[in-house]
């Protein structure tokens, strides 16, 4: 008989590929989909048209409509300089939390999907439960639209989609949508002791940077709208993550390049923050270079919506505190773990 892995087991081994969204996926992607098939499970992909990546899907169950997706991603963003106390692709067990890039966003929540999808196998269900592992979530929630329309050609649809974001396994109703942009900013080098005769790159990305941090200043302090009001913080931020340009110190920078995004409350538009932020854009740089029963919410993004447009129902319920996510020394509760693991447990025995 196949050798049934227990969800630590399954965590350690899908938290040992490193799959920062940089690299591809592929070694997590086979050894799942060969973990699947020895236990009788076949296993569906969609291939980025990298070639370097690629989404899985499998289904458990009769071959009818109405089951539950367990929808997770593959992909954790870097470690590069973290201060780790422990190596991040090894599971590590201390003080009741185990560490690793990805354990809490969100292999914990794949590998508990994974041993959940193969339980279901061997005990039977009438109610289908499907997998669903995407690529590229973690730099915008790319992979998961074309996984989703793959999936509707060659699953039966289901009903319900939990997606295992971090969330203290509270049930998440609602989330921040988001867009961003990233901005390539060109100046004229001259040398910075008379650096009035050329323009900097940086100096202009500034302004747009300058402006975001009044923006948040002039929201945060609005009386927020009773949806926005759900959320911490209760209204729409702007935020840049990574800038880089110039060549050395005593040049004006000819280039820079920085990412510029939004985080949206509902009850704001995505598409007027679209419209102001393009605004100031062209404002700035044609100035400088010419002259549980409760309602939850979160304000991270995740592919709840994504499942949402295409007529599936979705929540977003995962174990692990999002604090950790990303963060050096990341780790997610054995309690949490196990919490999740009830959460599976019980999931089954509705399937049956």
């Amino acid at each position: 008989m196949a050798n049934r892995l227990s969800p630590l087991e399954l965590m350690t081994k899908l938290i040992s590929f490193p799959t920062v969204s940089r690299d591809s996926n592929l070694p997590l992607v086979d050894w799942v989909e060969e973990y699947l098939a020895t236990h009788g499970i076949a296993a569906h992909r969609y291939w980025d048209p990298s070639g370097e990546k690629a989404a899985l899907f499998a289904h458990v169950g009769p071959e009818i409509e109405g089951g539950v997706v367990l929808s997770g991603h593959t992909d954790v963003v870097p470690v590069d300089g973290q201060p780790w106390t422990s190596d991040p692709w090894t599971v590590t067990e201390r003080d009741g939390k185990y560490f690793g890039r990805g354990t809490c966003d969100m292999k914990g929540f794949d590998a508990l999907s994974l041993w959940t999808l193969v339980e279901a196998k061997y005990q039977g269900v009438s109610r289908p439960l499907q997998l669903a592992l995407s690529f590229d979530e973690e730099i915008g929630c790319t992979g998961a639209p074309p996984m989703i329309e793959r999936m509707l050609e060659v699953l039966p649809k289901a009903d319900a989609v939990i997606v295992g974001e971090p969330s203290m396994m509270e049930v998440v109703t609602g989330h921040k949508g988001g867009q961003g942009f990233w901005l390539d900013v060109w100046g004229f080098e001259v040398h910075s002791s008379i650096a009035y005769r050329g323009v900097s790159a940086i100096m202009e990305a500034a302004r747009i940077i300058q402006w975001a941090n009044e923006v948040n200043e002039e929201t945060a302090a609005l009386k927020p709208t009773e949806v926005a009001s759900l959320f911490d913080p209760p209204y729409t931020t702007l935020h840049t993550g990574t800038i880089e340009g110039g060549t050395a110190a005593n040049i004006t920078a000819k280039h820079c390049r920085f990412d510029l995004g939004w985080r949206a409350v509902p009850s704001d538009s995505n598409d007027a923050w679209r419209s102001r932020v393009l605004a100031k854009i062209r404002e700035a740089l044609t100035r400088g270079i010419t002259g549980d029963n409760g309602t939850h919410v979160v304000s991270y993004g995740t592919e709840a919506g994504q499942f949402q447009d295409k007529g599936y129902s979705a929540v977003v319920c995962g174990p692990g505190d999002i604090a950790q996510a990303h963060q050096p020394d990341e780790y997610i509760t054995v309690a949490q773990f196990n919490a999740g693991h009830a959460f599976m447990q019980s999931l089954l025995e509705r399937l049956k």
